[in-house]
């Protein structure tokens, strides 16, 4: 908020101006800013106008000749290319088009499913700059996109394995939703790819998807999570404020009703809370979101999962569906600001009722969501407080000004989340979310935010003993550093704190203690990039017009040099206590441990910012305290000696020419002196002082290779005396010496990073340094200095290659042609001196050239690649070195492979010189993506969110500029295949399949990375690795087997040469796979080999997705590509296509199609030969059935073969394969169903009702006709033939689609009852088997066999396979059947029993279209085996019977069913099988009920009245399945808004009769017990015996409601509390028997629920009169239940006052009752409302306790000896009691803390530690848990008391002396 900043925040104004349309005729849309402040900007334009206009060209014409492979892919992948290094540098009417022709693209509906996430990625990504394209410029349908959701997501297929889509299709889906649809970007939390954008669906559209959905909305079906999906994706939230009748007010209050009416999280509220946190944030101010925000806050507090009072349950799906943290911050932070205050008084509430949980003392599964939301809330408010104030205005609504967040409104948001987050600091997860929020709330109020952390850091930096406390405070002051360092208006101190913190800081260097010395290198690196470290105390002389803070800081600025010298003097002790004979034995390793490495990255990056940072004077001092340290010690070269060379090194960067003065001669003299004699070269172990001084001498040679120059002759001389060195140390780091030297003069790089440009060495009179402290980089002027190469330092260059690289070359070319002996040592040290050659000079060499290996791939469309310019030109005068190099290796190599195998070494480098010689132009693609990551990670951590607009700090922009320039290097060649890269590929695939296994490693993983560099050149190596597996060939070894199936299955991340998405490439390799069974190198004896044909198989059926068969490319898509192709600006002169290239075109696409089809059925029968092969090993015959079900698609029928195959395959011996031809028999079934046809029916005909004007959901008159109705069941042919069935069981409940469709009438649909004639010849094949009795008794003894013993379930997949049995044969295999089913169904086995059961699903569900006389024939069969069945039933079996008659019943019309559940219906508790029989018939009926939800209200009536007069039941197990009936009996009765009352059964009716049961019941007094024996007496039992049975009835109905009902009857319910408050035990005791166990838990339960406010007094009246009931044990579980219900309805009770009022006095007045256990827990209750701030403590309530404690107590009376003493205390004891326990509660209220009242508090209670017990015991209990509480920051606390307070309270905190 400085007043400095621009008003309004523009842009600020690029260099020169905007750019005009000029001569290059278009205005880019939003170019990458940092390609500007290349050093080779200027070329840019020209280059990326060709590539433009050659992508829109030929992407252009690939579209027109209907050519999507390769052209289209080819030419979008360059495209996304393009994107990448230029940004969206188009004009706006190209952008248009684009998207426009990739939207077609991508809905073509038979698009190969890889092609599509390929064009939707790019999609994604020409969408995701909003503010670039207004909904006027674009408008998209949305049908397309919708069309593809449901088609893939909802696949109906896929499970039957007729598609096969890949994980990542639903998030590619889902986010390319988003990015169409209108709504504001939020940069979600979720990943950085996937940000929600916006455009462009119509205004009419929001109604149109209405129409779509709403009738899904069934809240008893999977469809209304389907319905809410889509809703959250698609509804459009951002239509401007003239539309919003067309937008969100079309549906804004029927959904918020429902979520409000929603009590017991099903799946989708949490997806409408998404949708409504995206609703908000889209229109700020223009909803009223007051009347709903107590419920927002209490659900988001339920959601987060808290544990309440004692002893609590949760239930377990609340665990599941909680809200996601990140929307809910979302729609919080929206609903803030505005006139009424409301959120904020909410947030805060809801903060202090939460704030003890961030105690780090506490922990559980829920802390991590408590820090979620602490990280993301103040990062959103940040967020919206940028849109509000500084983001460039754009097209869309901006918020209005009434509803703007004010700084009023900022200051409270901080004040109430600051005190958690303080706290959070040192929570048991660590640090990292408390340090994001701090760095976004710091932005925002820095003085209310860093004072309280510097006050915990100073104690910690002092203290010794909490490590832990210093690693969490110093890692939050990093994330405030730039607020602190800027100090600004707010927080002018700010500055002044940084340099004692630095000073303290620096024990934090300590070699004993890794995490600390990272921190702290972290905090001094940080601290040092914000602020130049320049001596201004002389200006307090020069000048007077400084503030009072910039005096105090010029005068501190006297300390930088001492901080400087101190650090060295700490990193020099930690590098001396880290020297590798002091860390360990001589024969460990000799690399540095993982730790070091990062100690050392640690302190030189840390040591270059300090020295980049320094003025000129300081520099000085620091070099020549570094120079004399270095040249003083001699470091052996692993470990200490890499962290000496690494701060050199820094030091030299900084200041080349001073610094080069000092160490280039010291090191080149020692060098030279130490090599004079001859012997020395010879030497195998070197003289530590000379590799040393190589060391050293080879790193400070990184540095601007300008002042180089002036040592060349010096450093040269240098380098012949060394390379050649025997030692390999020694002549290893002059190899470095050597590649640092080419890198430095050839490589365009920065050679400053400091925090201001041009440095600080002006006068203090011109330049204040002060004024720059934590100033961020100005991109504009960034002033970067680069280093580029000059001719000189080329020419030096190419003279290092010929002096050093030339006679290497020749001497290995001799050696490779045999004409020179060369010794191992001798090939690996000229090895080394390549190596380092090539990857010094990476950029100079011109990449390799030659012939493009054509005829790959056909193609009609150019598919040449584009070249970059990255800053140099090619000398081709010269030779070019790297084809050089790669001639002579390559013939090195073979010489190598046929005479000396086993030089693993050279190998190994040889294999490094080919990667580097095919793909190293300057630097490498990890370590470039290694800096990217962390690039990333510092902007993060130091970026200003709240201004934006890349307000990064000086040396991270000049980096990003870098990166800029490497991706440019990583791109330069592109990826055209040429025949030298085909010889170096061929080269590495010989090497992997060598006979040295670390050799073939290493060769595959360079080999891997070749492969995904160029195009297409995986087709040419296929066949050469297929070569190794041929089964005719008698040469090829183990290892080289090996080698070519690890080949075959690459590596991780690149690409799967076995399963590559095309049809020629699978073609050739997966029979190769299956037939490499017959190789003789092949051996299962060996584990490696067989776990790699497992990994195989595991990957391709990963990886495979179904490839496309037809890529034709519809009309709409060409006529877009032909205006891409006319666009100019920019565009090449190329003649449009002729029509008859057009045709030439559509005739190729249709050969392609033709061709892929061959392709495929040749695949199928290749593997099938291959699988049929004799000798062949099951585990190949296997993988080779494994690899044909992966074949089966929804668009073609198998060959005839195939299915012939599968289907004798059922009968296989091995269950595996059993197993995969069920799942393709099923799945070929589906490819055979003939289609039904369909009638548009008007369901308003039907019931002869009017459409309802509004919408009403539930039993509506005109849907009245769907119910199940025993008078008007079908039971003759002609009412079946008459009656309109409706299978899908959602139509209809809310409201009746737009186009209603049922099946047609009989005589319309595929005929029935074919002869085999009729069939076609793929159902005769099936025809055959199934009507062949002895396969179909094979099969089902097959079936009937046990897989796992007991783990065996009902198999939706053998199912399928019977429904698709008899739905396309209907009966014909009846008969043969039918004598097995009946066998069957007697046998009581666990198998078989599930066997039938698969079998009688498929039966009834096959049957849907069959006939009214086969139908009936069906049922005539099926009932008595039903009932033979269901008396049978077991308990292994029951749920296979539930699952069958569920599977039954699912989509299907009730009425088609009558026979089913009549007969389910007839007894279901006869009592004939007992009681476990009875059980499990009611489980199979609920299975059959539950699937028809709400149309058979009948059915539910008769059962409800069947089972009244049993709720008596005297077994658990029929009493538990009871109670979960009565909640799918009740299921349907729902509170739902716009909902007719059910016509099912309701709630209300039955509870009204239970009570009238239970009556004798509540009017006793005494405790209830459980005096019923578990056997039936004979005789009448009374009344309350029945009632108690009853009651255990209705508690297990209660406990199965409370997790599964959408809305809880609460009115009903609390008519039962009183109750169970009775019965309810106290104690946590597990002996109890199940009645009171069962209350607890009901009530436990039931505390928890979500009130309505209108519950709230009828709650309230039922408490208040239990707190009056006789019983203690009722009164004592008041208060447990209170403390629950409060907690889990916190803001619904705060939301009316009388509530509050109430729940205080009941509290207060339970404080005094006779009963010492409720006193006591009714002081623990206050304790938490009081903790939780839901009550306050106030003077009347103080006061109130201070009087109850001054009640006189009576005097004590003699007692007669005799007498009895009296056990009831008197009233004046109890009241003085819950006096003092009142005060107990107080003090123990606030446990982390100490307030104002508290002192004097603690004094009153003291006053009563002689009291009688039982006031004794809880004053000594208050005071003990005080001590506890407040023990770890006593120190902080002591302020708050007097010293005499002080003297008392140690008095009572220490135990009395026992010798006094």
């Amino acid at each position: 908020m400085e007043p400095a900043e621009r008003a309004g925040g523009g842009e600020p104004p690029e260099p020169g101006g905007r750019p005009e349309p000029g001569p290059r005729g278009f205005v880019p849309q939003k170019e990458i800013v940092y390609n500007k402040l290349l050093p080779y900007a200027e070329r840019l334009d020209a280059e990326s106008d060709l590539q433009l206009a050659q992508i829109k060209c030929n992407l252009g014409r690939a579209v027109q000749l209907q050519e999507l492979w390769p052209g289209g892919l080819f030419w979008t992948r360059k495209l996304s290319t393009y994107i990448r290094l230029y940004g969206r540098k188009f004009s706006k009417e190209d952008h248009v088009l684009f998207i426009k022709l990739l939207y077609e693209l991508v809905s073509i509906p038979k698009l190969e499913i890889s092609m599509m996430q390929g064009f939707a990625r790019l999609l994604i990504n020409l969408l995701k700059k909003k503010e670039l394209l207004s909904r006027d410029d674009l408008e998209l349908p949305w049908r397309p996109l919708y069309d593809m959701v449901e088609r893939i997501l909802y696949s109906k297929t896929e499970h039957l394995g007729l598609n096969w889509f890949p994980n990542s299709v639903e998030n590619i889906l889902k986010t390319l939703v988003k990015s169409c649809r209108p709504d504001l970007a939020h940069k979600h939390f979720v990943n950085s790819r996937e940000v929600l954008l916006d455009i462009y669906f119509p205004a009419d559209a929001t109604a149109e998807m209405l129409e779509e959905w709403r009738p899904l909305m069934c809240p008893f079906d999977v469809t209304m999570q389907k319905a809410i999906t889509y809703f959250e994706i698609f509804l459009p939230t951002s239509l401007p404020p003239e539309l919003h009748h067309k937008g969100f007010k079309l549906w804004f209050d029927e959904l918020i009703g429902l979520w409000v009416s929603v009590q017991n999280l099903p799946q989708w509220e949490g997806q409408l809370v998404n949708l409504f946190a995206r609703l908000a944030t889209d229109n700020i101010g223009y909803i009223d979101w007051d009347p709903y925000v107590p419920k927002i806050f209490t659900r988001i507090l339920r959601s987060l999962n808290l544990p309440v009072g004692s002893s609590q349950v949760l239930v377990p799906r609340f665990l599941t569906n909680a809200y996601d943290i990140g929307h809910a911050v979302i729609w919080i932070t929206a609903m803030m600001g505005g006139p009424s205050k409301l959120v904020q008084k909410h947030l805060a509430g809801l903060f202090n009722s939460i704030s003890s949980f961030y105690h780090p003392s506490n922990n559980g599964r829920w802390l991590n969501k408590l820090m979620k939301l602490l990280q993301r809330l103040p990062n959103s408010v940040v967020r919206r407080l940028h849109r509000e104030r500084y983001k460039k205005p754009s097209w869309l609504t901006p918020v209005p000004d009434s509803h703007k967040l004010t700084d009023q409104d900022v200051t409270d948001f901080v004040q109430c989340i600051i005190q958690p987050v303080l706290l959070a600091m040192f929570s048991k997860t660590g640090s990292l979310e408390a340090a994001q929020a701090l760095q976004n709330l710091a932005l925002m109020r820095p003085e209310l935010v860093i004072p309280p952390v510097l006050e915990r850091t100073y104690p910690a930096l002092e203290t010794l003993t909490e490590p832990h406390q210093l690693t969490a405070t110093l890692s939050c002051v990093i994330g405030v550093a730039r607020s602190l360092v800027s100090g600004g208006r707010w927080f002018p101190e700010g500055p002044t704190h940084m340099l004692p913190l630095l000073m303290r800081a620096l024990p934090g260097v300590d070699p004993n203690d890794f995490s600390k010395c990272m921190i702290t290198f972290q905090f001094i690196a940080t601290f040092s990039t914000l602020v130049p470290l320049v001596d201004c105390s002389s200006v307090l002389q020069e000048r007077y017009d400084l503030t009072e803070v910039e005096r105090e800081l010029c005068s501190a600025t006297a300390e930088f040099e001492d901080f400087v010298l101190q650090f060295m003097d700490r990193c020099f002790g930690l590098i001396e206590s880290s020297t590798l004979e002091q860390t360990r034995e001589e024969t460990e390793t000799e690399k540095m441990t993982h730790l070091e490495s990062l100690v050392e990255l640690g302190l030189s990056s840390t040591f270059s910012t300090i020295l980049t940072q320094c003025s000129k004077e300081i520099f000085m001092v620091a070099l020549q305290k570094v120079f004399n340290f270095s040249t003083s010690h001699i470091f052996e070269t692993r470990v200490a000696g890499r962290m000496v060379a690494d701060m050199c090194r820094a030091a030299v960067k900084c200041c080349p020419e001073e610094s080069l003065k000092l160490f280039v001669p010291h090191c080149c003299s020692v060098i030279t002196q130490l090599t004079m004699n001859d012997d020395v070269l010879n030497d195998e172990e070197l003289d530590k002082e000379l590799l040393w001084n190589l060391q050293l001498l080879s790193e400070i040679t990184r540095v601007d290779g300008r002042k180089l120059l002036l040592y060349r002759e010096q450093l040269v001389k240098i380098l012949q005396r060394t390379l050649h060195l025997t030692c390999k140390q020694g002549y290893t780091l002059s190899c470095n010496l050597l590649h640092h030297l080419l890198r430095s003069t050839t490589l365009i790089y920065p050679t400053e990073y400091c925090s201001v440009p041009g440095g600080f060495d002006k006068p203090p009179s011109e330049y204040f340094p002060i004024k720059d402290w934590g100033k961020p980089g100005d991109l504009w002027n960034l002033g970067i200095q680069w280093h580029v190469p000059s001719s000189e330092e080329v020419s030096f260059a190419f003279y290092l290659l010929d002096s050093f690289l030339q006679p290497e070359l020749i001497k290995l070319q001799h050696c490779g042609d045999g004409k020179l002996e060369m010794s191992r040592d001798d090939i690996l040290q000229s090895l080394t001196i390549v190596h380092n050659c090539l990857i010094g000079s990476g950029n100079l060499l011109p990449p390799l050239k030659g012939e493009p290996v054509t005829n790959l791939v056909p193609s009609m469309v150019s598919l040449e690649e584009t070249k970059l310019y990255t800053g140099l030109e090619y000398d081709l005068s010269r030779e070019n070195h790297r084809e050089a190099i790669a001639r002579v290796i390559r013939k090195l190599l073979n010489h190598m492979l046929d005479n000396s195998e086993d030089d693993t070494k050279s190998l190994f480098l040889i294999i490094k010189i080919i990667g580097d010689l095919l793909q190293f132009q300057g630097s490498h693609k990890h370590e470039f993506d290694s800096r990217w990551k962390s690039f990333n990670l510092v902007k993060k951590s130091m970026e200003n969110r709240l201004h934006g607009k890349k307000q990064h700090i000086r040396a991270l922009l000049i980096d990003r500029v870098m990166l800029q320039h490497e991706l440019r290097t990583l791109t330069v060649e592109g990826c055209e295949y040429k025949k030298i890269h085909q010889d170096m590929i061929r080269d590495l695939l010989r090497l992997s399949t060598s006979s040295y296994s670390q050799v073939r490693n290493k060769a595959q993983q360079t080999f891997f990375a070749a492969l995904g560099a160029y195009n297409f050149c995986c087709r040419d190596i296929i066949p050469l690795v297929l070569e190794f597996l041929r089964p005719d060939r008698q040469d090829v070894t183990q290892q080289q087997f090996k080698g070519a199936l690890y080949c075959l299955l690459g590596n991780h991340s690149g690409v799967c040469l076995a399963n590559l998405h095309d049809w020629d490439c699978i073609v050739q390799t997966w029979p190769a796979i299956v037939s490499s069974g017959l190789s003789q190198a092949m051996s299962l004896e060996k584990p490696s080999i067989v776990r790699l044909f497992d990994d195989l198989a595991e990957k391709i059926h990963r990886q495979y997705e179904t490839i496309g068969l037809d890529f034709t490319i519809p009309k709409s898509c060409v006529a877009i590509a032909e205006l891409l192709q006319q666009s100019k600006n920019p565009s090449i002169n190329q003649i449009l296509l002729s029509p008859e290239k057009i045709k030439e075109g559509i005739k190729r696409q249709q050969e392609k199609n033709a061709d892929a089809v061959r392709n495929y059925e040749n695949l199928v029968d290749t593997l099938l030969d291959g699988v049929e092969q004799r000798n062949l090993p099951w585990k190949f015959e296997h993988i080779g059935i494994g690899l044909l079900s992966l074949l089966l698609r929804d668009d073609r029928v198998l060959p005839l073969r195939a299915i012939r195959f599968f289907v004798e395959n059922l009968n296989h011996d091995a269950i595996v394969v059993r197993k995969m031809a069920i799942s393709a028999v099923a799945g070929i079934l589906k490819q055979l169903k003939r289609t039904h046809k369909k009638l548009t029916i008007n369901p308003c005909e039907i019931s002869g009702y009017p459409k309802p004007t509004q919408i009403i959901a539930g039993d509506r008159p005109d849907n009245h006709w769907l119910h199940y109705d025993s008078k008007t069941i079908p039971r003759t042919k002609k009412e079946w033939e008459s009656s309109c069935f409706v299978e899908k069981t959602h139509w209809g409940y809310y409201t009746w689609p737009k186009n209603m469709v049922v099946y047609a009438g009989v005589e319309e649909q595929p005929k029935l009852g074919r002869s085999r004639e009729d069939m076609t010849e793929a159902e005769q094949i099936i025809f055959d088997h199934f009507s062949d009795p002895k396969f179909v008794e094979q099969l089902i003894t097959f079936l009937s066999l046990e897989d796992r013993k007991g783990k065996d379930k009902f198999n939706p997949r053998r199912f399928c396979l019977f429904k698709g049995i008899f739905r396309n044969f209907d009966d014909a295999f009846l008969p043969v059947l039918k004598p097995h089913l009946e066998r069957l169904v007697a046998d009581s086995h666990e198998s078989t029993q599930r066997c039938v059961a698969e079998i009688i699903a498929g039966l009834i569900r096959g049957s849907k279209h069959w006939t009214f006389e086969k139908v009936e024939k069906l049922w005539e069969l099926l009932c008595p085996l039903l009932r033979t069945a269901l008396s049978n039933i077991t308990v292994e079996t029951y749920n296979d019977w539930g699952a069958c008659i569920a599977t039954s019943c699912e989509s299907r019309d009730p009425r088609k069913l009558h026979w089913l559940f009549e007969l389910l219906l007839e007894s279901p508790l006869s009592g004939e099988g007992g009681s476990f029989v009875d059980a499990c018939r009611l489980y199979v009926l609920q299975g059959g009920l539950a699937q028809q939800e709400w149309r058979v209200p009948e059915l539910l009536h008769r059962l409800l009245k069947y089972l009244e007069p049993k709720l008596t039941q005297v077994y658990k197990n029929v009493r538990e399945r009871i109670g979960s009936v009565l909640t799918y009996i009740f299921m349907i009765d729902v509170s739902l808004p716009n909902t007719a009352p059910t016509t099912s059964p309701h709630v209300p009716e039955f509870t009204a009769r239970i009570l009238e049961k239970l009556k004798p019941l509540m009017d006793v007094d005494e405790e209830i017990q459980n005096h019923v024996m578990e056997e039936n007496g004979i005789g009448e039992e009374d009344e309350r015996t029945q009632g108690i049975k009853l009651l255990k009835t209705i508690l297990k109905w209660l406990m199965a409601s409370a997790g599964r009902s959408f809305s809880t009857a609460v009115t009903e319910q609390l008519q039962l509390l009183p109750l169970f408050f009775k019965i309810a035990p106290v104690e946590n005791d597990n002996s109890y028997d199940e009645l009171k166990r069962d209350a607890k838990l009901c009530l436990s339960l039931m505390s928890q629920g979500l009130l309505y406010p209108h519950q709230v007094p009828l709650v309230l009246q039922v408490l208040k009169q239990t707190a009056r009931s006789s019983s203690w044990h009722a009164r004592y579980t008041v208060l447990t239940y209170l403390q629950t219900m409060v907690f889990y309805n916190l803001f619904i009770f705060l939301n009316n006052e009388d509530a509050v009022k109430d729940i205080r006095w009941l509290v207060i007045s339970l404080l005094e009752d006779e009963q010492l256990e409720v006193r006591e827990m009714a002081a623990t209750t206050l304790s938490g409302l009081l903790q939780c701030n839901f009550l306050t403590m106030d003077s009347p309530m103080q006061i109130h306790f201070e009087q109850l404690c001054k009640t006189k107590l009576p005097k004590k009376r003699k007692r007669d000896p005799g007498s009895v003493g009296d056990t009831i205390p008197s009233a004046e004891l109890v009241k003085r009691h819950a006096g003092v326990l009142g005060l107990g509660a107080c003090v123990l209220s606030s446990p982390y803390d100490v307030p104002t009242w508290m002192p004097q508090l603690l004094m009153n209670l003291s006053a009563h530690l002689n009291d009688p017990q039982p006031i004794e015991m809880t004053v000594k209990k208050t005071l003990s848990n005080f001590r506890r509480t407040h023990h770890d920051n006593w120190q902080e606390h002591k302020q708050q008391f007097t010293d005499d307070q002080l003297l008392v309270l140690t008095d009572l905190l220490v135990s009395p002396c026992y010798y006094a």
